[in-house]
């Protein structure tokens, strides 16, 4: 009765439009199982099935194609608008958000009504909705582009939060957003979109705003409010956007009223000039620390579980593959190699104070001699995670399955030439569940990130004191949280000369400056890339791992590896 693909011709006045509108219905979704839905799809007169058509998708889509000759019905804004020139020949995919049944035998009981599960959430899983289910639907029938710059969204209220979240999610599949009224408030994290806007770096998209000062004042915010401090954030970013603000309330009435207008600014230019991002206009550390036109280039592809990085003072590059127990180097001219085999699961990584001896976290705490490619077991049966060596040759690594930190000192007196021999165990401090660990640029301050988070724990540090080592721990860098249901995967770490804190998580790199404060954070370079596992500057090359690749990229930051010795850091702003 409810099958994926029955549907039903609309026939309306040949007045009302010129193209062809469909009614569908959609209940075999994986990402929101046991939901029904409405959909239709408008092809406008224009469309030629040999040219790839845009495609533009209506969140709460059955408002806007049941009013034929009112503002807002999409079918004759689209038929007048690509007949002027002002957009592209589009395709309208309308979707209704969905419904659960309620079981059978339930008298009176209602169904599960998922509109502002679907649309109020935060994260990918609309949007990979979109992509993964919905728009196949449409290419099934028509010639769609998969060009991010020929798509856009559009909703009111909670359909307006979805169509932004989409795009902030997928940029790589949605460009283009007209927001009217949007729910940008405390009910499921929208009112995070704001200092998010501000804290990451900039994405290519275009956002028209639409609210009124009328709209909503209730339990979960002020709407208009909100949307004045969205506009305020785009602002600040850099982003390209527009707004146009009335005295309506919460209703699509006012934004129906502009849609040609809406509809014209968000596809001006297209196809002479995609849609992006504007470093000029941008006010956050993303000017400051980023390159504009550098972007992630990758380096290594094809492993299982790439980890800790470390690069030597000639540009090599050592890194990890957990499960495959190797450790693999990248030389300047960018050749690849297999360093060491049989690793002990070596995780993380760090060179010694001569630059020249590397160690590794894994199952064994090891060193190796990389000029000879000899190696020493420093402690078996360590089940270590990450590791940090201070320029005094003080080495710390984190044991997540032993719930601490270990501590492990050189001999003073033995003096021995080899640093492979100059280690032994000197003690342990317990913690829950420890992952990243690294130095201040300062190398003043033991920093240890709880994997679950959103803390990054920091001690006391004096290089060779035996006595004040693990002291005033506080939980002091406060991470930003990813929009996902996940945990903030706080990991590998890496001090910037001007004193920022680097920490590959699970919303990306994230960089803190000294009070313990996120500035900003970059986003994985590929939506299907796992968390940021590790990271490492060298020079002003910016190194990330992630699951399965290796990638750097320009920045204007300076690294301070701990093994060279601390700098002289500034001040902080307070």
């Amino acid at each position: 009765m409810r099958s994926a693909f029955l549907f039903l011709l609309l026939v309306f006045p040949a007045f009302a439009f010129r193209g062809e509108l469909t009614q569908l219905r959609f209940s075999d979704s994986k990402i929101f199982p046991g939901t029904w839905r409405d959909y239709w799809i408008y092809v406008p007169a224009e469309y030629d099935e040999a040219k790839p058509a845009c495609l533009m998708i209506f969140q709460d889509g059955a408002g806007f194609v049941r009013s034929p000759g009112k503002p807002g019905f999409i079918p004759d804004a689209f038929d007048q608008l690509i007949a002027e020139g002002k957009m592209p020949v589009t395709i309208g995919l309308f979707i209704d958000p969905g419904v659960v049944p309620a079981p059978e035998g339930n008298e009176g009981a209602q169904p599960r009504f998922n509109r502002s599960f679907e649309y109020d959430g935060m994260g990918p899983n609309y949007a990979n909705f979109l992509i993964e289910e919905m728009i196949p639907l449409v290419s099934k029938r028509y010639k769609i582009s998969d060009n991010p710059d020929d798509r856009g969204l559009c909703g009111g209220s909670s359909g307006a939060i979805a169509s932004f979240t989409a795009a902030w999610e997928r940029p790589d599949h949605f460009r283009r957003v007209y927001s009217m009224i949007g729910t940008y408030v405390g009910l499921r994290g929208g009112n995070d979109y704001p200092a998010l806007i501000r804290k990451t770096e900039p994405k290519p998209l275009r956002i028209f705003l639409q609210d009124g000062t009328n709209d909503l004042n209730i339990y979960g915010g002020d709407w208009w409010m909100a949307n004045q401090t969205m506009q305020r954030a785009l602002e600040f970013a850099g982003y390209e956007h527009t707004h146009r603000w009335d005295e309506g309330g919460h209703s699509r009435q006012e934004g129906n009223k502009i849609m040609l207008e809406a509809l014209t600014w968000l596809w001006k230019d297209h196809g002479k000039k995609p849609v992006s991002v504007h470093p000029d206009r941008c006010k956050s550390r993303a000017s400051e620390w980023l390159i504009p036109g550098e972007d992630w280039e990758l380096v290594s592809v094809g492993h299982n579980w790439a980890e800790g990085l470390a690069v030597t003072a000639d540009g090599t590059l050592y890194f990890t593959d957990v499960p495959d127990s190797e450790i693999f180097k990248i030389t300047p001219d960018g050749k690849e190699s297999l360093f060491a085999k049989d690793s002990a699961r070596a995780n993380g990584i760090a060179l010694g104070p001569d630059g020249k001896t590397l160690f590794t976290a894994g199952e064994e705490v090891r060193a190796y001699d990389l000029e000879s490619g000899r190696f020493a077991t420093l402690k078996g049966k360590a089940f270590a995670n990450d590791i940090v060596v201070s320029h005094t040759g003080d080495l710390f690594y984190s044991s997540p399955k032993n719930g601490k930190i270990e501590w492990m000192r050189p001999y003073q007196a033995r003096g021995e030439e080899s640093p492979i021999q100059l280690y032994s165990t000197f003690r342990s401090h317990p913690f829950r569940g420890p992952n990243g660990i690294g130095l201040s640029a300062d190398q003043t301050q033991l920093l240890v990130c709880h994997f679950d988070g959103p803390f990054i724990h920091s001690f006391n540090y004096s290089a060779g004191e035996a006595d004040n080592n693990f002291r005033n721990g506080q939980p002091y860098f406060y991470a930003q949280r990813p929009t996902t249901d996940a945990s903030c995967a706080l990991d590998g770490q890496c001090a910037a000369a001007s004193g920022h804190l680097l920490v590959g998580t699970e919303a990306g790199l994230q960089i803190f400056d000294q009070p313990g404060r996120v500035q900003l954070v970059l986003p994985k370079p590929r939506f299907e890339d796992g968390r940021i596992n590790y990271c490492c500057l060298h020079e002003n090359t910016l190194y990330i791992a992630t699951r399965h690749r290796i990638y750097k990229r320009k920045v204007k930051l300076t690294g301070a590896p701990a093994w060279q010795g601390p700098p002289k850091v500034p001040k902080p702003k307070l």
